[in-house]
């Protein structure tokens, strides 16, 4: 444990949580190690049954979070939509359950808050991803903004937002929308990413992306996320329909962003 403390009173730390209680638990703990704390804690819990559903009131009283349950599991849309309403402070911390903070986090996310506390134009920071994003200006202390350009080929340019850890202002649904509900989390997300383009969003990106942040998944509490596997395929055939697919991503996620803005 460091003897170091860190309080952030702005900021409401928003977890969310599906049938991983060990996971949230070990995240709830990590920032305790890190004496790291917040105004207040919400997790907001979809629908988790048994020895998970079981867990959730032993883990509040030994954490003090407020907990927001759920009758059935509604998707992750609905989730978030539920635990961002809970939220009373200017500035929302957005971890799902199966992240875990490194030392370094509590010193970064204090320098996120001092940006977006000079700059009300800025939407959200984002501290962790799979992948780097493609357009990028540097902005300070190890972060840089993300930019958008129509021309670009890659497709992960349409992911200025992500559900990955992130802080952002906690009028980010009145800015830019909720979540759509009812529909898988990756068809969630990408709506959430192409609104907050289409709403002339502005984030941060922590350059080193994975030093931030632990992406726990452990053999007991795995990923509730499903991916295909032909996406990890190295075989050259697959390589090409890989790349066939990724244009026409591209193309595709062109037209929906642009058809998005005819909107307005």
């Amino acid at each position: 444990m460091t003897n170091k403390s860190f309080y952030f009173p702005e900021t409401t730390l928003l977890i969310t949580h599906f049938n991983r209680s060990y996971s949230l638990e070990r995240l709830l703990n990590s920032f305790r190690e890190l004496n790291c704390t917040f105004h207040r804690i919400v997790v907001s819990d979809d629908g988790s049954v048994g020895k998970h559903r079981e867990r959730l009131p032993a883990l509040q009283a030994e954490y003090q979070f407020e907990l927001l349950l759920a009758a059935v599991n509604s998707g992750l849309g609905h989730n978030i939509n539920k635990g961002q309403d809970a939220v009373q402070t200017e500035y929302t911390l957005y971890v799902q359950e199966d992240f875990e903070p490194t030392p370094l986090f509590p010193v970064k996310l204090g320098e996120a808050l001092a940006f977006m506390r000079a700059d009300p134009t800025l939407d959200m920071v984002r501290f962790y991803a799979f992948l780097d994003y493609p357009i990028k200006v540097p902005f300070g202390q190890g972060f840089s903004e993300l930019k958008f350009n129509w021309r670009h080929p890659s497709h992960i340019k349409f992911y200025a937002y992500s559900d990955h850890p992130h802080l952002r202002r906690s009028d980010f649904l009145t800015k830019f929308g909720r979540y759509l509900e009812g529909e898988s989390g990756d068809r969630t997300e990408f709506d959430t990413a192409l609104r907050f383009l289409r709403g002339g969003g502005r984030a941060l990106f922590y350059n080193e992306y994975s030093s931030l942040f632990y992406h726990r998944n452990s053999p007991h509490e795995p990923s509730t996320m499903g991916r295909s596997s032909w996406k990890e395929s190295n075989h050259w055939a697959v390589e090409l329909s890989r790349a066939l697919y990724l244009r026409y991503r591209w193309l595709k996620n062109s037209l929906q962003l642009l058809l998005l803005r005819s909107e307005n």
